[in-house]
């Protein structure tokens, strides 16, 4: 696990998660946090909607770019505390996902780094864009 303080950060840097999305990911996140949308749990109602089949949770995908936050870059004692997002097209079961995130500003009087926040699919179509700013550890941290 890294842990990098805000000076040793960069305009630039960069990290990705890979994550293929399954039907269990999906129900789990239902179950988890109570969205039983039917766009996401039901085949028949799926069928009948613009997307022709279940979907996995926009929300499910934008969640990808917090381990690399916290594992990552900047990594262990790392604060989320701001994401935007904008969901541009829907991840199907099956679908492999990488979300990267790059640093887009350094705030350094804050400490404070702005990210930006793009998932893609295999096709590499994006499938969600965003901006997260995260609060580095003022110091290293080992585990």
């Amino acid at each position: 696990m890294k842990s990098l303080t805000i000076k040793e950060i960069k305009i630039g840097d960069a990290a990705s998660l890979t994550k293929t999305i399954t039907v269990n990911d999906v129900e789990t996140f239902a179950s988890t946090t109570g969205d039983m949308n039917p766009i996401h749990m039901d085949d028949e109602y799926a069928k009948k909607t613009i997307f022709k089949q279940r979907i996995a949770h926009g929300m499910l995908v934008g969640s990808l770019f917090s381990p690399i936050f916290g594992v990552e870059l900047p990594g262990l004692g790392s604060i989320y505390t701001k994401q935007s997002l904008k969901f541009i097209r829907p991840v199907n079961f099956g679908d492999t996902i990488i979300a990267t995130v790059t640093v887009k500003e350094i705030i350094p009087d804050r400490n404070r780094v702005v990210f930006e926040c793009i998932a893609k699919n295999q096709n590499e179509e994006t499938v969600v864009t965003g901006e997260a700013e995260i609060m580095p550890p003022l110091v290293r941290q080992d585990i």
